[in-house]
């Protein structure tokens, strides 16, 4: 076998190592044979919440079995491949085998990563907050430029997305939006992208050519589901109805439907006002108030258990998580990880794997105690 090739097998049964590390087959063959039970059963559906979280537990430990199984049978296959085009003299079949193997260790590190997502929250939905930055219509289009690339990333994981709110700017973009993904693991792939992300480009709205720089800033914080117990006492809060902002359209006619809860103790605040009615507004406001406060509560317990990790940082724009230069060259630079691309057209598209792979490995390695 060529020192490539086996460096390539090499790095896959490393992945597989960790996976079984992190994922008991076994166990998980004997969970999945309880939750089979329990599905079973004929008074299963009589609570449907309850129900609806085993079938999510079934499906994931499901997938997550059967693609690990699948790893370790296409890896025997094609290690037999690669011998046997050996013996044959056959570089046909070496090559294609080869091809396979080096898809295949992809495929191990994105698992060994996903395999590692065991945190409370991770595998719940995620809300992702956007702000623009000072700057006015430059920040706001930026903004608006990485709604649609969160959006787009979660569309190309066949995640579903809903759109929280929207303030729109003046001119263009938005002054900050929200917005729900829904998906397995969607809090625990998106919990790095919290932080600045810093655009540089040519201005589309400046007459003169000149070249800008943009901030806006990323929260990441997991949707909690009636399981999670989050009480909010109601002297604690402060509710405020108003007016929807939407641009025109379906929204000439609305009332003072949008909503906007204040948390004093906290001094978190939440808003919505993507439904006409108060009511479905005031609903999906709390549900963002109680995700806030659980993210800050998973937050405090995380720094203190991990005071010394260096991956811990606050969120403001002072803290710059990426940087995307458009002019004069073409870069996308992850400042925590030092993972680039070459390609910003394809990251704004909502290609950000690499990124978000490299954030959660990089986390991970932080947490594992010193030996």
């Amino acid at each position: 076998m060529r020192a490539e090739t086996e460096a390539v097998v090499n790095d896959i049964k490393q992945s597989l190592t960790l996976l079984r590390r992190h994922f008991d087959p076994d166990r998980a063959k004997e969970r999945l044979a309880a939750l089979d039970r329990e599905v079973e059963a004929p008074n299963f559906w009589n609570d449907s919440a309850r129900a609806q979280g085993i079938m999510r537990e079934r499906q994931q430990l499901d997938g997550a079995l059967s693609g690990f199984t699948r790893l370790l049978r296409e890896l025997d296959d094609n290690i037999e491949l690669v011998s046997l085009g050996e013996e044959e003299g056959d570089e046909s079949v070496i090559s294609e085998a080869e091809s396979a193997l080096r898809k295949l260790r992809a495929e191990a590190h994105k698992r060994e990563v996903e395999a590692l997502l065991s945190g409370e929250a991770d595998s719940n939905d995620s809300y992702v907050e956007i702000h623009a930055g000072a700057g006015g219509t430059e920040s706001q289009d930026w903004a608006q430029m990485l709604e649609r690339m969160y959006i787009r990333w979660a569309e190309g994981r066949d995640y579903k997305v809903e759109i929280i709110g929207e303030h729109p700017g003046e001119e263009a973009g938005v002054k900050s939006a929200t917005i729900l993904i829904k998906g397995a693991n969607a809090y625990g792939w998106l919990k790095t992208e919290s932080g600045v992300h810093r655009l540089v480009r040519i201005s589309p709205f400046d007459s003169n050519a000149r070249r800008h720089t943009s901030f806006a800033s990323v929260s990441v914080y997991p949707a909690v589901d009636d399981t999670i117990a989050i009480d909010i006492d109601d002297k604690d809060v402060r509710i405020d109805t108003y007016r929807s902002s939407g641009a025109g359209g379906q929204h000439v006619n609305t009332t003072d439907s949008a909503v906007r809860i204040t948390h004093l103790p906290t001094g978190i605040v939440v808003q919505c006002q993507n439904e006409r009615s108060q009511h479905k507004n005031r609903a999906t406001a709390w549900a963002m108030l109680r995700a806030r406060i659980y993210e800050a509560e998973l937050k405090r317990r995380e720094e203190e258990a991990q005071a010394a990790a260096a991956a811990k940082s606050d969120i403001g724009f002072g803290h710059q998580i990426r940087s995307y230069v458009l002019q004069p060259y073409q870069l996308v630079k992850d400042l925590r990880t030092g993972v680039e691309s070459t390609n910003p057209s394809a990251v704004l598209d909502g290609d950000i794997d690499q990124f978000i792979e490299a954030a959660l490995a990089e986390r991970i390695h932080a947490e594992q105690p010193s030996t």
